[in-house]
């Protein structure tokens, strides 16, 4: 039922109305890893803004496996971009704070200082920050708080893995750029390998609610309910509504 040229269409539109109205002649900037994701949010932006007004920027953490598949993607666009290497503001970090920090601080603390280049980047160049994150993704809480959780706009994040895909291809993306397995670009591993199931089984279950195996079920629903802060406006105190006495 998902009809890739009414939503890749509708997309485009929803972005040039965005910088209509958020930032008129500003630039999309967008972090490009060289995985699908930012591969098809450039694209999109590159179709609503044109080349001229999309900037990428490859953020490195010391040496990265799979720089070729950014630096074919930002080609491919022909889009201006730059390369910041990372490695030296995080590694910085951990060395200035007093003390060992802990496995998934140190896994969280890269994205968290790319999305920090980003806006360094971004404000420097009249822009605005593209969040590249997809539906499947955000469902299960699979993204960094602060990191490449946030942006100034995001085209792509009521859009399933598999919905991706089709616009990657809609789009004429490079297959190896649609198809390339998914890795988390910190630890190693691949996104289904973290997440203890497929993102097949994900999207179906997301759009139909339908699962063969009710452990699979049980461990994204878990997942879903509790990563949903990470969807939501932070709290704040209101001193003109009345808590709950103790």
């Amino acid at each position: 039922m998902f009809d890739v040229l009414k939503v890749k269409n509708e997309c485009v539109q929803w972005i040039r109305d965005f910088f209509e109205k958020n930032g008129k002649g500003c630039n999309a900037v967008v972090g490009i890893s060289g995985g699908k994701d930012s591969s098809i949010v450039a694209a999109l932006c590159v179709e609503a803004l044109g080349k001229e007004r999309v900037i990428g920027v490859l953020m490195p953490n010391g040496e990265q496996a799979d720089i070729d598949m950014a630096l074919l993607l930002v080609q491919h666009l022909g889009i201006k971009y730059y390369v910041v290497n990372i490695k030296e503001a995080v590694d910085g970090l951990i060395k200035n704070i007093p003390f060992a920090l802990q496995t998934q601080s140190l896994t969280n603390l890269p994205p968290r200082v790319r999305m920090t280049t980003l806006y360094a980047v971004s404000q420097s160049h009249n822009g605005r920050v593209a969040n590249t994150c997809n539906l499947s993704e955000d469902w299960v809480g699979y993204s960094t708080r602060y990191g490449d959780s946030v942006g100034d706009f995001s085209p792509c994040s009521h859009l399933t893995v598999a919905e991706m895909k089709e616009i990657g291809r809609l789009i004429g993306l490079p297959d190896v750029l649609v198809d390339k397995v998914p890795i988390d670009g910190l630890c190693g591993k691949t996104d289904e390998d973290n997440l203890g199931f497929t993102y097949a089984e994900l999207d179906k279950y997301i759009r139909t609610g339908e699962i063969d195996s009710l452990e699979t079920k049980a461990r994204i629903d878990r997942m879903h309910k509790m990563n949903l802060f990470k969807l939501e406006v932070m709290p704040s105190f209101d001193p003109n509504i009345p808590t709950k006495a103790e």
